[in-house]
């Protein structure tokens, strides 16, 4: 009998935090940090997909083509993005084989550049959401709209960034690829960043578009697809909280789907912090019938084993 399957989400700040410089250094170091909670997941006996985010990456590569403009011609955000499901997807599935040869449980560790179809008529396109990157001053931000054409929005006080469209993933180009994957591989990394998003054109081919997908909604339709027993949605904190930041702040340890949607439409969750994570908990538990784990890194251990953490559950 073949072990279960969990689909696991995280930030692309695992990698690349808001007070690091950025080097590749830092990087690797920080994939081996994230490399030590993640084989917590196959040490409980579950084939495992890791679904990273890539905002701070991308963003990167955004800059250091602004600033090479005049020697390099800059390459498009879905190209950037495919950069960074190769460049991240290194660093993580050499940190993971590591660690996973450590604790003597050793195996194929790959990373699948993933293709995830988005429709361009998508309202997104229209109405640039996602932030990406740095921050910037207010001043930087004001010349980088004007010279660049950046679309920019202050970020809960820490400055300026750069927000671009983000539409809703429909399919996943190499669903197939990555299921084949798994009977050889304990750990596939998939849907970096969300995929990358392509169109079919008028003609019937597929192109890249200039866009990114959030790895949330991507992440739970990959676990979906795949009918994994358990989607873990890794954030900021040890539970989900209701009241969140005011004196009436509670900690929720379970949580039916239909408490989770009254409390999103409450305005529980905003959308730009929890609320896109329960949305896609929702979007996995109502279409596979299967529990959603989520917490933080420090806190995995014991929330696999049913001691921290919001279970998101049916009933």
């Amino acid at each position: 009998m073949s072990k279960k399957l969990a689909v696991v989400a995280f930030g692309g700040n695992a990698l690349l935090r808001p007070e690091d410089r950025g080097t590749q250094e830092e990087q690797i170091a920080r994939a081996k940090q994230a490399a030590r909670w993640l084989a917590e997941i196959v040490r409980h006996d579950y084939r495992l997909i890791v679904v990273h985010g890539n905002g701070p990456q991308v963003g990167n590569i955004l800059v250091q083509a602004e600033e090479a403009s005049t020697k390099i011609p800059p390459q498009s955000l879905d190209v950037a993005v495919a950069q960074t499901e190769g460049s991240m997807g290194f660093m993580l599935q050499q940190a993971i084989r590591n660690r996973l040869e450590a604790i003597g449980h050793p195996g194929e560790v790959v990373t699948v550049l993933t293709e995830v179809e988005v429709d361009a008529g998508d309202p997104a396109f229209k109405r640039p959401t996602k932030p990406i990157g740095p921050f910037f001053t207010r001043y930087r931000a004001e010349a980088l709209e004007r010279d660049l054409g950046w679309t920019m929005r202050e970020d809960s006080g820490r400055g300026w960034r750069h927000v671009v469209p983000s539409p809703r993933p429909l399919h996943i180009l190499n669903i197939r690829t990555v299921e084949r994957m798994l009977d050889a591989a304990p750990v596939v990394i998939a849907c970096g960043g969300g995929g990358i998003p392509v169109v079919r054109g008028r003609d019937g081919q597929w192109r890249g578009i200039e866009a990114v997908i959030d790895k949330d909604f991507a992440s739970a339709l990959l676990a979906s697809e795949l009918k994994a027993d358990l989607y873990i949605i890794l954030t900021g904190v040890a539970k989900v909280a209701l009241d969140y930041g005011k004196p009436t702040q509670r900690d929720v340890d379970r949580m039916t789907l239909e408490e989770a949607e009254k409390h999103l439409a409450e305005g529980q969750f905003p959308p730009g912090s929890m609320g896109p994570k329960i949305e896609a908990a929702i979007q996995f538990a109502r279409k596979s019938g299967q529990d959603v784990l989520i917490t933080d890194v420090e806190h995995l251990r014991e929330a696999l084993d049913g001691r921290e953490g919001t279970l998101l559950v049916h009933a």
